[in-house]
């Protein structure tokens, strides 16, 4: 299907959105990694139009700030005053001009509308030489939603809000979904002739159908497939089921293209992330931004990435990672929390309850369990022993520590920073460094053990351990005495 270019694209997110009951706009509410309104913008730029506009009303500065970083492209409009979607219209056209050729209308809190949708509408509309044409859909509930009045052929003769609609109409099942196919010059001088004649005093879009009609332009409509696509988002319960459903197309695709996901139940997966084939996801993961998982890498069960690369043929078990980089053969987890700026080099290992940031780990290395490494590089096949802490922070500035290669840092080791363990070195279990240990070395920082007999007899009577200690004692004695 050849899908003809539009001129412009204008997508209506000027309003407030007060049944979401939230201090955040409603087209900036996130679904699968993206905001409302930043869903509608990709399926519009995938028609390639010659303009992309936003117009923006309720929290302006908020909704054009976001649009700024996320939208470039998209020029953003103010409507001042939300006296309805044909006045929202109004406002652009007034501020840009006429627009001649196709000018598609589409609103901000409609997430799953998909690109091919609009094309399907675009392609139909040039075809049937419209002046306008209506996505329209056939629900099993239209509540809510203003109907479509036909005659009795079939064409349609306008659109009728729910609140000035007569029950007959209200009976109707087909609703418009707010979205059209506009001749950009008819629409300029019909949008103009708009009254606020209705219950609300405002001025809809939907008239300008009308008006065409009576103008003699032909008026036309596309029924849209899925219902589905064209419901949009006004509380909180329709935001879950349009996550629900935008999840499960995102799932399908990766499995589509060679993804084993086992259970889609529980995966959530951002629209933003890159899966390659024969990765495996397991139950409970969460892929959150920019993460990226190359082929052949486990992720899950129980995981949460954002950000995060996870190479080759790595396996990441009940972690959470965050900004981080996990290399090819990499195991991570379980219950191991990857911060921004840890690197792991190929074959390297963060297991179990460790915790790093800003950490460059060369490749072999590992940090098998019960450590925190922070602002530090450690070199080539080093190993770290169980319940090591890379002490970093002196209440006021972060210091960096380095371990070379092949070095052995022993159990219970506190590495203060900055401190350097030489390429090869080892430290003694239990020791606080807090001088460099040159390579080859061994550092050794820790009392000399001393035992006070009888401390606990004499501290402690009475107590269960007082006790413990006066029966060995005393079994003790009769071995020594031989009796």
């Amino acid at each position: 299907m050849s899908v003809p270019r539009p001129a412009a694209v204008i997508v209506l997110a000027a309003g407030e959105g007060t049944r979401m009951k939230s201090q955040t706009p409603k087209v900036l509410h996130e679904l699968c990694g993206r905001a409302l309104v930043d869903h509608m913008l990709a399926a519009a730029r995938d028609l390639s139009p010659e303009r992309l506009i936003v117009v923006i009303g309720h929290a302006r500065e908020r909704v054009g700030g976001h649009l700024a970083e996320t939208s470039p492209d998209a020029r953003s409009i103010v409507q001042t005053e939300q006296r309805g979607t044909g006045h929202a219209v109004r406002t652009v056209l007034e501020e840009v001009g006429p627009i001649a050729g196709t000018v598609l209308v589409t609103y901000g809190d409609t997430p799953l509308l998909r690109a091919q949708t609009l094309g399907e509408l675009l392609a139909g509309h040039e075809r049937q030489g419209n002046a306008v044409t209506v996505l329209t859909a056939e629900v099993p509930d239209p509540t809510g939603y203003g109907r479509i009045v036909r005659d009795g052929g079939g064409a349609v003769l306008g659109i009728v809000e729910e609140k000035d609609a007569t029950p007959e109409q209200r009976a109707i099942n087909e609703m418009n979904s707010g979205v059209y196919a506009f001749d950009g010059l008819l629409l300029a001088d019909a949008v103009k002739r708009v009254s606020t004649d209705n219950v609300q005093g405002e001025e809809y879009l939907t008239d300008v159908l009308s008006i065409l009609r009576e103008d003699g332009h032909r008026v036309g409509a596309h029924l849209a497939a899925d219902y589905v696509e064209v419901e949009g988002v006004n509380d909180r319960v329709q935001l879950s089921f349009a996550r629900g459903v935008l999840n499960r197309r995102v799932l399908e695709a990766h499995m589509r293209a060679g993804v084993t996901i086992v259970d889609p139940s529980s995966t959530w997966i951002d629209v933003g992330v890159t899966v390659e084939a024969d990765a495996v996801i397991h139950p409970g993961t969460q892929l959150h931004g920019r993460t990226r998982v190359e082929s052949g890498a486990e992720v899950g069960p129980a995981s949460t990435l954002t950000d995060t690369e996870v190479g080759a043929g790595a396996v990441v078990r009940n972690a959470v990672c965050d900004g981080a980089v996990i290399g090819p053969q990499v195991s991570v987890g379980p219950f191991a929390y990857l911060r921004p700026g840890t690197v792991l080099a190929r074959g390297a290992k963060a297991g179990t309850f460790v915790e790093m940031k800003n950490a460059n780990v060369g490749e072999g290395a590992k940090v098998p369990h019960l450590t925190y490494v922070g602002d530090a590089t450690i070199g080539r096949n080093a190993n770290i022993g169980a319940s090591a802490i890379f002490v970093n922070y002196d209440g006021v500035n972060k210091h960096h520590t380095t371990v070379g290669d092949g070095a052995f840092v022993g159990c219970d080791t506190m590495l203060v920073a900055p401190v350097t363990v030489g390429d090869g070195a080892y430290t003694a279990a239990g020791s606080a460094i807090i001088d460099d240990v040159p390579p080859g070395a061994i550092g050794v920082a820790r009392a000399r053990q001393r035992n006070i007999e009888k401390w606990v007899l004499r501290r402690r009577a009475g107590t269960k351990s007082a006790a413990a200690a006066e029966r060995a004692l005393a079994e003790q004695e009769q071995r020594e005495s031989g009796t």
